[in-house]
């Protein structure tokens, strides 16, 4: 196959905008099979592994796997495992610049370019380690449908994914009423977004979301779950956030534990330069621009809905 948009030129565009900032840069290692098959089966990780070692070809529609693509999804959790256990050990934040994403793959499924979850891998095998409460905030473009299946009756993990409107694009779930199951019930909160929403509609409600849920639940570490096809100028998605948006996102949780793995983003310019406002903002080096934030009146009525929805479980002013 000649072209996919999953490629390796995105991490290499990522790593060239931030080769002048002063980051250490660690390498990963493979996850081992312990830490894959606490979140996935051992039929589904036999099949990937045997799929690869017969040539690859498509797993589905759209995930594409070459012979060595096992190796490397085995090097990508394992960079979310590094990562967590970078914050674990020395507080601050740690970004796993890894490929291929993660978070639509579910327990016995690959799917939506990703192979293994990067996330639930890293999150399972700290919890090996240490009880504790832990966000994930899924700003990808598109609902984190397997992350939010891995965990969807663990109230133990709240997980908030902004994404395009599920009735627009893939993976056609992500809706306010999918709030989790049994003692989950309460801790999956989707804020599905109209298409043509902007970075003040980004801000203006998950500035109103994110803080009361941070005071009650009271996580240990932040997740994110960093996408950047949000962005005006992605060829797959149809909103209008801008780099200011990442900016801000990095800035307003700068001073919380945070892992970030990166999931998607498929113009290079603006992954490369959306990158680099993103973490340059973890490191304190850049600010949002100080400005009255205004959101769409469909905006507004979403969070209404999300208000009520949940109104049982948190108090959202």
């Amino acid at each position: 196959m000649k072209f996919h948009v999953e490629n390796k030129k995105r991490t290499d565009a990522i790593m060239d905008a931030l080769n002048n900032l002063d980051l250490e840069i660690v390498e990963p290692e493979r996850a081992s099979l312990q830490d894959i098959l606490r979140v996935h089966t051992h039929s589904h990780v036999d099949y990937v592994k045997g799929f690869a070692e017969r040539g690859g070809g498509y797993l589905d529609y759209d995930t594409y796997m070459t012979s060595k693509s096992y190796d490397v999804a085995l090097l990508a959790a394992g960079g979310a495992v590094k990562a967590s256990e970078t914050v674990l050990e020395n507080d601050g934040w740690a970004y796993s610049v890894a490929r291929p994403p993660g978070h639509h793959a579910t327990r016995d499924k690959s799917m939506g370019f990703c192979i293994f979850n990067n996330m639930a891998i890293a999150i399972e095998h700290l919890r090996e380690q240490i009880s504790d409460h832990f966000l994930i905030i899924d700003f990808d473009v598109h609902y984190g449908n397997g992350t939010a299946e891995i965990f969807y009756d663990d109230p133990n993990i709240m997980y908030i994914s902004i994404h395009q409107d599920p009735k627009t694009l893939y993976p056609g779930s992500g809706f306010i009423d999918e709030m989790g199951i049994d003692e989950g019930l309460g801790y999956t909160m989707n804020i599905p977004m109209p298409p043509g929403s902007s970075t003040d509609d980004y801000i203006w409600i998950l500035s109103r979301i994110l803080e009361p849920i941070k005071d009650e639940f009271k996580p240990s570490m932040v997740f994110l779950e960093a996408g950047f096809d949000a962005h005006r100028d992605d060829p797959i998605s149809n909103m209008r956030v801008d780099e200011e948006f990442y900016t801000w996102i990095g800035s307003y949780l700068k001073d919380e534990r945070v892992v970030a793995i990166l999931e998607g983003g498929y113009n290079i310019e603006a992954l490369a330069s959306s990158n680099l406002k993103f973490v340059k903002s973890l490191m304190g080096l850049e600010t949002p621009i100080k400005r009255e934030i205004r959101a769409s009146d469909p905006v507004k009525s979403i969070f209404s809905r999300i208000k009520d929805k949940f109104s049982e479980y948190f108090r959202i002013p």
